[in-house]
């Protein structure tokens, strides 16, 4: 095996295929890339066997092909601390790699491809065509509320959810809830639960916004994401997602709409001396106001009060104050509306001008 690739050509599909790579494994085949070249296209393909990214590079000057497997995070460092613009050649050398440009040269250790694991998902049941955009937009407006490491398995990652001509996203750790929709054609109903490692990696897959679309094929165990030269294949969370509209409150009386950005640079200087552990944030709703109180056990303290369009009863509650700024933050109108009840219910974040997407947080002891 031997060829020659541009360094620009390279390090992008290197960077997202050793995004699944861990660097502790039980096998050391696991932090290797298995690189195949052939037909004029490199083929590197990564995995924990739990996720596996693909990725294939054209138009690279092949010498020989054949394939070989190669410690991923050097490769990776060896691509990136060459010059702009730089060629790179490897070829097989016994049993080592010999990776070379300009007057660098280097040798890795290889181990044999066929130790390479390969994910095989079998025909796929169910098929999703989605704008990148758009299934980008359900990550960025969910993945955030997802539990991490959670005794809950399934809280560890995001719920799919199709019914009929809606596709649903929902992300919770039983604090927060964020759900956001999309309209597609008929599909029937389903729910498939995305791992984290997944999902965070379906994320840099999708990072470059462009107007193409992606296909999701699904099986009873597995996911597999195509999009152009990228395939990602994960294994599903096996498990059954609880019953998430039970903690979407309905019947709140106390409407609450305040300028999202003003409200959230509000709530972002009085986190500076909120209580590390807790997060805890006081909130007075009053007419025409909202007051904000936190402190920690320094005995440092921070208020805030901002203009609000509200009319009825004070209210005091309190929240996490981290929760309330993640929300506001991957909300994207200029108003918010806060839907509240009394101080031991949830409080409802929505965009008064767009309801594809919801969040809920509890509220905290005060």
């Amino acid at each position: 095996m031997k060829f020659t690739i541009n360094r620009e050509k390279l390090l992008d599909p290197l960077q997202l295929a050793c995004g699944v790579v861990e660097r502790r494994q039980v096998s050391p085949v696991l932090s290797n890339l298995l690189l195949a070249v052939e037909n004029g296209e490199m083929v590197i393909t990564g995995t924990d066997q739990e996720v596996e990214i693909v990725v294939r590079i054209p138009e690279v000057t092949i010498v020989e092909p054949g394939e070989i497997t190669v410690p991923a995070r050097k490769l990776m460092d060896i691509c990136r601390s060459l010059p702009e613009g730089a060629d790179m050649e490897a070829s097989l050398d016994g049993a080592r790699v010999a990776v070379e440009s300009g007057r660098f040269s280097s040798h890795l250790a290889t181990l044999p491809p066929n130790d390479f694991p390969n994910i095989d998902i079998g025909k796929h049941e169910v098929s999703i065509e989605l704008a990148v955009v758009d299934l980008a937009r359900l990550l960025q407006r969910t993945s955030f509320a997802m539990a991490q490491q959670d005794v809950r398995y399934f809280f560890n990652g995001v719920l799919l959810e199709v019914e009929g001509k809606i596709v649903r996203f929902v992300a919770t750790n039983g604090q927060r809830l964020a759900c956001s929709t999309v309209v597609t054609p008929e599909l029937g109903n389903h729910q498939f639960i995305i791992p984290r490692k997944a999902i965070v990696e379906l994320g840099r897959v999708l990072a470059d916004g462009t107007d193409e679309t992606v296909t999701l094929n699904f099986t009873a165990n597995h996911m597999q994401v195509d999009r152009g030269r990228v395939r990602l294949t994960t294994k599903l969370i096996d498990a059954t997602y609880p019953d998430y509209s039970r903690a979407i409150p309905t019947g709140g009386d106390k409407i609450v709409i305040a300028d999202r950005q003003l409200l959230k640079e509000a709530l972002v200087r009085t986190a500076i001396l909120s209580n590390e552990l807790y997060r805890n944030v006081r909130l007075m709703v009053l007419p025409g106001k909202l007051d904000m109180h936190a402190n920690n056990p320094q005995q440092e303290e921070a208020e805030e009060s901002i203009s609000i369009e509200y009319e009825g009863e004070p209210l005091e509650i309190g929240f996490n104050i981290s929760y309330l700024i993640e929300a506001l933050t991957v909300m994207q109108g200029e108003k918010v509306r806060l839907t509240l009840s009394d101080p031991g219910s949830a409080c409802l974040l929505e965009d008064p001008d767009e309801t594809t997407s919801l969040y809920v947080i509890s509220p905290m002891v005060l």
